[in-house]
């Protein structure tokens, strides 16, 4: 009897184990502890930061960043990073504007035109990154270079002001959905959420996001599977290009200008919310919640920064101090896993 006890404690202590160690596996986890740490901390430091006023401010600055970052988690997934995003972001609503405003076209046809002109580019990196041979690094800087001399030419270097648009579909793309306390909560937010569940469901339940773990985890081993790895990178090298230009569009809406320099520095610090939330820098492991959780990080430490009287110029500091720490406790987790196994 005695030791049928003794089996049933060992066996529940070996349960206990085994689910402490998937949870601390879990990439998700560290970023929401960090995460839940500073808003205790930033709460406790003033206690307006976790208002509701407060809360709807910082969501109605989410949007835009997070909705890059997800595609940049999908193509980190597969092993590349595209350093155009910025550049398309600030692109994108300056060539939307013009086409508009000079009357070539209507809205939904100047916002269709550029976007089309968007997936051309990613279509445009991807090609060189797959089938030239040319490393991501080089393409998306040498790519980022023209696409900022395009915006700048063509713009003058002067930003588009007074952005008015009386469109059924701006509204769709930026219509206030819910007010809290006054503030309104605006449609880019819930197509940041509707991205991330279609980009969720992708990456973990269809085999084009096995494919895309593959291709990052292992790329000739994929191709011996039979993936079509270039295809794969391709199409994600456009989604990459087709949501930072939906982004850059609500934002310039958003704001009712056109900045020829909107999206400047924008690529490593979506890269930096990627890395943070769980995605292998190296490729072969993504994570659409870690990355929304990264991006509330970083928002939620712009905000907070200055809640508490920090100088705003303080913010990569503290962003470079959590990407270091997030990356060490990887490295380590990383170790001890390999070394169980």
């Amino acid at each position: 009897m005695a030791s049928v006890v003794d089996q049933t404690k060992k066996l529940t202590i070996t349960r206990r184990s085994s689910l402490l160690r998937r949870l601390l596996a879990t990439r998700e986890l560290g970023p929401l502890g960090v995460l839940i740490i500073l808003l205790i901390g930033f709460d406790w430091a003033n206690p307006a930061f976790l208002s509701a006023m407060n809360i709807t401010n910082v969501l109605g600055y989410v949007a835009e960043l997070g909705i890059v970052a997800l595609g940049m988690t999908m193509l980190m997934t597969a092993g590349e990073f595209d350093l155009t995003v910025g550049a398309v972001f600030g692109f994108t609503p300056c060539l939307l504007f013009l086409l508009y405003k000079l009357q070539i076209m209507g809205f939904a046809a100047a916002f269709a035109a550029s976007m089309t002109v968007a997936l051309l580019i990613g279509l445009v990196n991807g090609i060189l990154v797959t089938k030239v041979g040319i490393s991501s690094l080089i393409t998306t800087i040498a790519m980022q270079m023209v696409i900022r001399g395009v915006t700048l030419y063509m713009t003058n270097g002067f930003a588009s002001t007074t952005w008015e648009v009386e469109s059924s579909l701006k509204r769709i793309l930026i219509g206030s959905v819910v007010r809290i306390e006054g503030s309104p909560l605006l449609a880019s937010l819930f197509w940041l959420l509707g991205f991330a569940a279609l980009l969720y469901f992708i990456l973990n339940y269809t085999r084009f996001g096995n494919w895309a773990t593959a291709t990052g985890g292992n790329i000739n081993s994929a191709r011996a599977r039979g993936v079509n790895t270039d295809r794969v990178k391709i199409i994600l090298f456009a989604a990459c290009a087709l949501l930072s230009a939906f982004a850059g569009i609500t934002d310039s809406l958003r704001v009712r200008t056109a900045y020829p320099t909107a999206g400047t520095g924008m690529e490593l610090e979506v890269i930096a919310m990627v890395v943070i939330g769980g995605t292998a820098l190296a490729g072969g492991r993504g994570t659409i919640i870690g990355t929304l959780i990264g991006v509330l990080i970083l928002r939620g430490i712009q905000n907070g920064i200055i809640i508490v009287g920090v100088p705003g110029l303080a913010y990569n500091i503290f962003v470079g101090g959590i990407v270091v720490i997030m990356m060490g406790i990887y490295a380590v987790f990383g170790k001890k896993q390999a070394g169980e196994t």
